[in-house]
This record gives C-alpha cells, structure tokens and sequence, in this order.
C-alpha cells in the first residue's frame, strides 16, 4: 500500500499503518507489520535486485528501435538483457518479450503455424480465453491423458498442443521437467508443444517444449513484463513492429533489466527458505494437502479443512495476519466451484473447503512455522 506523505494520515486500528509527513511531494511505503505473506503464486515482492536494475534503466530512457546514439544505447541494454534471461533460464532458442504471461500465450496460440489448439483442463484462464475452440484433454493422476491425447492428435491439422509446467492452483507438476515423451508425441503427429512456466521459470528446470511462457512477477521480478521463449522464429506468424516483428509496442526496457536481475539471483537456491525448509513444511501439512498427481512442487500447497469453508478460512487467516487465497489469483474472487480442482478428481465438499498457500523468495522459516501453528489450531477447532 502506498500512502501519501503529505496527508498525515495515521492508521485508527491496530496501529499497523503509518505515515510520519516529512515532504509535500513525496510518497513512502507503508508495510504492514507482522503480517505473514503466502501468497506468492499470484505475485511476489520485487528483488532489491531487480528494483536497482529498474533504477539504472529508468536513465536509459530512449527508444531502443531509433537509429540515434541514444536509442543504440539503448538497444545495446535490450539485447544484453534477452542475452541474460536466456542465459539464465537455460533456454537456446528464441525470446519474445511482452506484458507478462497473459499476452506471450495470446501470441502463441494465435500466431503458431498450427491449426488447431489442444489444452489440458487445468490450464490457466488465459489460455482458454486465446484459444476458444481448443480441444480439451482430462487429466488423469495429475498428467494430461495421453489416450485423449493421441486421439486428438490423430484429427487433421497441425496441432499447438499446451500443457502448464506447474498447476498454480495445487503445485502439481502437470508436465515433467524433461517433457520429452510428451514434446515427442506431438512431434510425430507434425505439431508444437507450448508450456506455461508462469509458475516454474526461475524456479525449476524449464521443460522440454517449443514454446515456454514465463511472467517475471511470479519469480521478484516487476509487474507487467514477461516473455514468449520460442525454439525458432519460424513457428510463427510475424506481425511487424517491435521485437524482431513478432511484437508491437517499444520494450519496457527497465522492466526487462529487472526481470533479468531477478532470474540471476539464482532460483530456488536464493530464497531465504531452504529446499530441506520447504520440503519439511509440507511434510507437517500432509494430512491435508490437496495432492492431485505424483509430482509436486514445495512452494505452492493446496489444503483442505475439514469443515471450514474456503471463504472462511480466508477471513479468519486474514484477520490472524496470513495472506492466503482460495486459488488462482484471476479466479478466486469469485464463488463458484474451481474447474481446475474439479478436472484434477477433487470433490465438490472438498474443493470448497480449500486454499492455496504459495510461498516466494522471501518467505522465512520462521513464517512457516507460524503459519503450520495455525493451521493446526483452525484444523482442531
């Protein structure tokens, strides 16, 4: 939350705001105090890294398109950048950059030389909104169901077939990190296979996919920057304008400096929580995991309570100072049933009682041990 300086404004409840006014023009940031953050999924405080590199682009301010000295400087900045994230992802083809995640999938599905989408059901609502007509494969112990699978890539046409790296919503690991059996199924029948990483780049190894979508908000880098990673330009449809004609609009070039400062930090292994930490923070909550598949990531759970609705769980955590959600960030606003708990097997009771804890790069172990303390008191009440 941001509060202006110059109002005076002081919190009335609890005392956990407050805005001391030392400047007229200026503005401070306000943190809430003794709050536990766990809502890392829909998105993650910015890196100090990533906050300075934004700081040193903001002064590289031309456009990196012009032909001037200024706008070569900046050019240089850019590609230095998309040079950095490939490196970092471990990626040897191709990246696009765009607003995030939402639009690298529009242009994936939209622009591929495919004919014809094919998505597994978990997939997030920015697929199935940029490919309305798309074929939909069931899952089956957490996988896409390869008979499905090879039935629909039997039709005619060449077919983009899209299945997500990790589910936001319970941490399963949808698409293994090799993906080669998969990306092989869909070779044989002539078509790509495009991974949405939103959940996994910076984080885990990227699977072994045509195309692979990343959002930088996900992993400390800022909002609203992201990219397309694409084997070869020429499984798409170039469009002109920026981005070597795959992309309109001049880069976000500070943004894209922080995006690369945050992926260099060394994923998993720079967070303030160790692998052993988060592994064992899942261990004590087993009982009441959501557990759809035989792969899972540690730093996204779904739990179950046994009588407490999702809804309410969310007020009483809230108030006990912990930021959870119920899901996905695009959906949990709403109180209908979850399509992604339903296509993973999770009954109706079930998957209204359940939420989502999703941990970051600065979650401490300290705060999972508060907040596994709590979730025993509320699962015993």
């Amino acid at each position: 939350m941001w509060v202006p300086r110059r109002t005076g404004w002081r919190a009335r409840s609890r005392g956990v705001y407050s805005a001391a006014p030392r400047n007229r023009n200026s503005f401070e940031h306000v943190a809430i105090s003794k709050r536990i953050y766990l809502d890392h999924a829909a998105t993650t405080p910015l890196r100090p890294e990533a906050q300075a590199a934004m700081e040193e682009g903001f002064a590289v301010w031309a456009n990196p398109s012009s032909p001037h000295a200024e706008g070569r400087k900046a050019k240089a900045a850019l590609e230095d950048a998309r040079a950095r994230v490939k490196a970092a992802l471990g990626w040897q083809g191709e990246v696009i950059f765009t607003s995030g995640a939402s639009e690298a999938l529009a242009i994936a599905l939209s622009r591929a030389k495919a004919d014809r989408p094919i998505v597994s059901a978990v997939e997030h609502d920015a697929v199935f909104r940029a490919a309305r007509h798309a074929e939909v494969l069931p899952l089956v112990e957490g996988e896409a169901d390869r008979d499905a699978l090879d039935a629909a890539l039997a039709l005619p046409g060449r077919p983009i077939v899209a299945v997500q790296q990790v589910n936001p919503e319970t941490g399963t690991l949808v698409l293994p990190e090799d993906g080669g059996a998969l990306r092989s199924r869909v070779h044989e029948a002539g078509g790509l296979l495009l991974s949405d990483c939103s959940q996994s780049a910076g984080k885990l190894a990227l699977p072994d996919a045509d195309m692979a979508v990343v959002s930088a908000h996900k992993l400390g880098g800022p909002i609203g920057i992201g990219a397309l990673l694409v084997r070869d330009f020429a499984m798409l449809e170039p469009v002109g304008g920026h981005e070597r004609g795959y992309r309109a609009g001049t880069e976000n070039l500070p943004a894209i400096l922080g995006f690369a400062a945050a992926l260099e930090t060394g994923g998993l292994d720079g967070w303030t929580t160790t692998g052993a930490q988060r592994h064992s923070f899942a261990a004590t909550l087993a009982d009441r995991r959501v557990t759809p598949g035989a792969g899972q990531c540690a730093h996204i759970l779904a739990l179950t309570h046994p009588t407490l609705s999702a809804q309410a769980l969310l007020i009483r955590l809230d108030a006990m100072g912990f930021a959870v959600s119920a899901g996905s960030a695009c959906s949990s606003g709403t109180l209908k049933r979850s399509r992604v708990l339903e296509a993973f097997g999770v009954d109706e009771g079930s998957a209204a009682r359940t939420i989502r804890i999703s941990l970051g790069w600065s979650t401490t172990a300290g705060e999972l041990d508060r907040f596994a303390d709590a979730w025993a008191g509320l699962a015993s009440a």
